[in-house]
Formats: C-alpha cells, sequence, structure tokens
C-alpha cells in the first residue's frame, strides 16, 4: 500500500483540503533550537511522509551566520543527508497564515533509519526512557521571556521602551497590542498558553505555557519560540529570545517547573511527612540538579552573551544553591505541595533550546535520584553571598569544560551528541575571541 493510499494520510489530507489548507510546513529544532523547515503542497505530502525530505545533516553545524562547524559526521563525511518525515500526530492549521498548517518533523539516518545523532527532540526521548526506567515520568511547565525590538536609524530599540510596568498588561506596558495578539494566536495555535505580561525592562515580556509530559512541553515551548519570533516579523518588529539584548536592561530567562509522577500517577515529590513537605526523590532530584550546575549551564546557557545575564542583584543565578519560596536561589521550591510539589530551576535563559534544556535538567536530576543523594541545607534570606555557595560558570568556555569533564551527565546525554554540542559550541567562542567588539575600540582607540 502506497503512503497515499494509507487510511490515517488520507484522513488528514481530506481534513486539509476542507479546511483549505494546501501547505504544510514541516518543522524540526536544529542544535541551537532554531526552526528549519520546508513547505509541502499536500498533495506531495503522502511522498514526503513515506519517502522523507532530505536536508543535509551539515543544518545542526551550521552558525547563525551560515559558517558549516567540522562537526564529525558533516563537512569531514561529505555533508550527507538527513531525512525528516512529517509527524502527523502535531498537525495544525497557522492561525495567522490561511491555507498553511504546520507540523513538527521526525529525523532519522537515511543510511540507518535510526534518529540522526544531533537530534535535540530524540536526546530528549533517550533521557525520557531513563526516567521511565526508574518508574518516573517528568512533568514540565516552561516560564519564557523576550524582548521586542524594532529598528531605527540608529539600530534595533525595544519596543516600547516603558520600564516600571512589571507584571502589567494593557496599553500602558503594551501600546500597540502586540501581547493580546500574540497570546490569541498562540491559544489558536493550541500550545497551551495560559498567561502573558509585561516584564521588568521596556519591550520585555513574558508568557507561560501550562505544564505536560516533557517532550510535549519540550515541543511547545519550541514551537511557541518559532511562532512569536514569526508574529512579530508580521508587525515589522523583532522578537529576541538572545539572553541579554542590552547592557543597561535586565535578561531573559527560560524557567522550569518540574515534578515527576510515579507508576500510581500521583506526584512522587510530594511527602507531607518528609523535610520541608517534599518527599526523597525530590530531594534527590535538587542534589542531582545542584551537583551537575556546572555542567548544566553549557546547555541551559549555550552562548557567550548568556553569561551577562549573570552576577548578583538579578534575579537570575550566579550561585549554585537551593532555597524554599526563594527567587534568588538557582532552584526555587514553589510553597504548594500536593499535586503542585515541583522545583523551579532559574538557570536557564530564553536562548536555551528547549529540547537540550529539559533533557539535560531531567538527567541530572535523574543523576542525583539514582544516588540516593541529599541537597545541601536551603538558601535562607537573599542569596548571592559567595562565602555560602560555589560560584556558577562565568563564561560559556569553562561551562563546556564543565560539561566535559562531568562524564556521568555527558553519559547519559550520550558521547556522539556531546562530541558534536562541545565541538559546535567551542568554535562559537573561538569566533568570538577573534572579534573585535565595539567596547575594545571606544575603550582603547583613541587613547592607545
Amino acid at each position: 500500500m502506497s503512503a497515499h493510499d494509507k487510511p490515517d494520510i488520507r484522513r488528514h489530507m481530506e481534513r486539509l483540503t476542507a479546511e483549505g489548507v494546501d501547505v504544510v510546513r514541516v518543522t524540526y529544532p536544529d542544535l541551537i533550537g532554531t526552526d528549519r523547515a520546508r513547505d509541502v503542497l499536500v498533495d506531495h505530502l503522502p511522498a514526503a511522509c513515506e519517502h522523507g525530505l532530505a536536508f543535509c545533516r551539515a543544518v545542526y553545524h551550521t552558525t547563525p551566520q551560515g559558517d558549516v562547524v567540522p562537526v564529525p559526521g558533516g563537512l569531514d563525511a561529505g555533508l550527507p543527508d538527513v531525512t525528516v518525515r512529517p509527524d502527523l500526530s502535531t498537525l495544525t492549521a497557522l492561525p495567522w497564515e490561511p491555507g498553511v498548517a504546520t507540523c513538527l518533523g521526525e529525523v532519522t539516518d537515511p543510511a540507518t533509519g535510526a534518529p540522526a545523532p544531533e537530534s535535540p527532540r530524540d536526546l530528549l526521548r533517550t533521557v525520557l526512557a531513563h526516567c521511565a526506567e526508574q518508574g518516573l515520568r517528568p512533568i514540565v511547565g516552561p516560564e519564557l521571556e523576550y524582548f521586542l525590538l524594532e529598528q531605527t536609524a540608529a539600530g534595533w530599540r525595544r519596543h516600547p521602551e516603558t520600564t516600571g510596568a512589571v507584571y502589567t498588561a494593557g496599553l500602558r506596558a503594551d501600546p500597540a497590542n502586540h501581547l493580546l495578539r500574540t497570546l490569541r494566536h498562540l491559544r489558536d495555535l493550541g500550545i497551551g498558553v495560559i498567561t502573558g505580561n509585561h516584564e521588568f525592562d521596556g519591550g520585555q515580556y513574558e508568557i507561560n505555557l501550562t505544564h505536560s509530559d516533557a517532550l510535549d512541553a519540550a515541543d511547545r515551548s519550541f514551537r511557541f519560540k518559532a511562532a512569536v519570533k514569526e508574529l512579530a516579523r508580521r508587525d515589522g518588529l523583532l522578537a529576541t529570545f538572545m539572553a541579554k539584548p542590552f547592557g543597561d536592561a535586565g535578561g531573559s530567562g527560560f524557567h522550569l517547573h518540574l515534578s515527576c509522577d510515579d507508576a500510581e500517577g500521583s506526584n512522587a515529590f510530594d511527602d507531607p511527612a518528609g523535610a520541608h513537605g517534599l518527599s526523597a526523590v525530590a530531594r534527590h532530584a535538587i542534589a542531582g540538579i545542584v551537583a551537575h550546575a556546572p555542567a548544566l549551564a553549557a546547555l541551559l546557557n549555550p552562548t557567550v552573551n548568556s553569561y551577562k545575564r549573570f552576577g548578583p542583584d538579578t534575579l537570575a543565578p550566579w550561585l549554585i544553591d537551593w532555597g524554599l519560596d526563594n527567587r534568588s536561589a538557582m532552584v526555587r521550591i514553589p510553597p504548594e505541595r500536593g499535586s503542585g510539589a515541583r522545583l523551579e530551576l532559574r538557570l536557564g535563559d530564553a536562548s536555551a533550546n528547549p529540547y537540550l534544556a529539559i533533557a539535560a535538567t531531567l538527567a541530572a536530576a535523574l543523576l542525583g535520584i539514582r544516588a540516593g543523594e541529599e541537597p545541601p541545607p536551603p538558601l535562607e534570606g537573599y542569596g548571592y553571598d559567595t562565602a555560602r555557595s560555589a560560584l556558577l560558570p562565568t563564561d560559556l568556555s569553562a561551562a563546556l569544560d564543565a560539561l566535559e569533564a562531568d562524564t556521568d551527565l555527558a553519559g547519559l546525554l550520550g558521547k556522539d551528541f556531546t562530541t558534536s554540542y562541545l565541538t559546535y559550541k567551542r568554535n562559537e567562542v573561538e569566533r568570538f575571541q577573534r572579534h573585535v567588539t565595539d567596547w575594545e575600540f571606544t575603550e582603547y582607540a583613541y587613547h592607545l
């Protein structure tokens, strides 16, 4: 039976045609979480499902400036293909693009049929399989911040530049109603948007997504970031999830709320009789995240720019610690217990690839659970005291070294993936170190 005759594909085609959809955008994340895609005419959807769409594997090794990093399996192998097949279970119409639907793509090696080594979605699946062996089903709630920018003759500036409007909504902080339009489009996209508000700095917004199974949460976070950027472009604006785009403003975070269901479907992090109302599983998970935090930074803070978000008095982490309902800690335990018992990892910034951020966090938590480790005492009071807790890596190079040295975490993530990621990101560091910045010219050129 050809793909065209398979009932499920035929059913999808009939529905799409009835809804006036004639194009399906098949999209998947590259190594840094940017969406890669191809538009497929509906008549050709069966062939795309059966034979797949060919992409060069080096798309995973391509920098934002279009250069190909010499990662093993790319340039050295003659730039071979990967195959991307539509995952029709994720098919949904694009509310702002009449006649277009979108779905995620499954990326495989055409020679073996196995997942592509750098596929972020499949890396998360691998970590989730290890969690299942422990009888745990991770639940994740993502929170993402971003800046909205407009281009002027002098360059990009925040849109609007309103300050002092944290936790506000309406025209005072959003005079063009960007947030309202975005929320409604995202609702219609079906990715589980809950709330949105203006954040601390001018042009900065936060939108929260509902919690769900970890893979679904990663899928929705990936689609959310791509959608927000696309919607901004429709308005002639730029939405950026860069960690810290302006020196005089705060950064944008990617906070992860994590809990786990046990085999009976109960929250495995809750225990009224346990210390702080937390179970041993929760404490061990916290201990694992704290123990592996330096290596986690390489994946949750993945750019040279990421480390400019850190620092004392920023409400971004600076030290490796945890606390009870304490927003100055790297790991915060919100006050809810029972079914709402969870931890909030505040380490990540908005530039992180959602699949890699969630996979790494789960891997670290799982290592702590397996080892039965206990965390240090929780932070009390306002944090940022280096006498009490160790410092996180202060730059990307140090974080990458920590990831390479953390053989337990790297082992769970897989040798092939870790090698590719380290090679790709160390190339980024090398390129930055060779680049002459505006700051250097301003600082030195006139006086030296």
